[in-house]
């Protein structure tokens, strides 16, 4: 990974609250994982900043080494890596990411 496609990726991560690398983008998913991480954000309200890894084969290999996590989608928020789809699944099912939210000062309109 280039040190431009690493500082692109941090700087993505840094200056936005809530960050969703995915395949594909809100309004047309490509993947079913990141539909459904979308679907999650969707029905809590959170506005949050997408970026399509399927347009940059670089920023789709480099978020991987970035966070050290294999697989896309990724959730960030406020810097930091939360988890893939099955992660944050588990933490919409238990409450715990509405809460992440809430105690990270996220705004959310439909919880």
């Amino acid at each position: 990974m280039t040190d431009e496609t690493q500082k692109a990726i941090d700087d993505a991560v840094k200056s936005n609250d809530v960050v969703l690398f995915m395949k594909g983008t809100p309004t047309f998913p490509q993947c079913g994982f990141s539909s459904v991480v979308v679907q999650m954000l969707d029905y809590l309200g959170v506005e949050y900043v997408s970026t399509n890894v399927l347009e940059n084969q670089d920023i789709r290999e480099g978020i991987k080494v970035y966070s050290d996590w294999p697989t896309i989608p990724q959730l960030y928020v406020k810097g930091e890596f939360v988890g893939g789809c099955d992660i944050v699944k588990e933490m919409f099912e238990a409450g715990e990411l509405k809460e992440h939210f809430a105690q990270k000062g996220i705004a959310m309109e439909a919880a």
